[in-house]
């Protein structure tokens, strides 16, 4: 028996729709929700959701972050940010870590050292789904 997923972004929402397992970036590690899980409301931290099917095929969900809420029948995830694994721009996620980190090393200028680094763990976060999403289309362990 399958359970009903419904990921959302501040934009839109991004997938609703049967899954027979959820896998999800808490803050504390990865938590995986089979049908019938126990209740339960936990921070995300950034990171791939990765749904697995019926059939066996998976598909990658990059979050910013935010909240994972399971209910006996249903599972919600709501983020700032959140888009398809095969949506993410490699170019455009390595040229943001590039930012980051040139900002972090940045010593003669007044910065957000928090905000540079929460935004560099975001950019390597997708390119670790990234990474996992060819893994898995290349027939690899993901």
């Amino acid at each position: 028996m399958p359970i009903h997923v419904d990921i959302v972004s501040a934009e839109r929402e991004i997938f609703s729709g049967t899954a027979e397992m959820v896998f999800a970036p808490a803050v504390l590690g990865e938590v995986g929700i089979a049908p019938g899980h126990t209740p339960l409301l936990t921070q995300l931290g950034p990171g791939e959701v990765r749904l697995k099917f019926e059939d066996g095929s998976e598909e990658g969900f990059y979050v910013s972050g935010g909240v994972l809420e399971v209910q006996p029948k249903v599972v919600t995830i709501l983020s700032d940010t959140a888009e398809r694994a095969e949506d993410l721009d490699e170019a455009a996620v390595l040229k943001a870590k590039e930012a980051a980190e040139a900002a972090l090393h940045n010593q003669e200028g007044s910065i957000d050292y928090a905000l540079a680094r929460s935004e560099l763990a975001e950019t390597v976060a997708q390119i670790q789904t990234i990474q996992r999403l060819r893994r898995r289309a290349g027939g690899g362990r993901g």
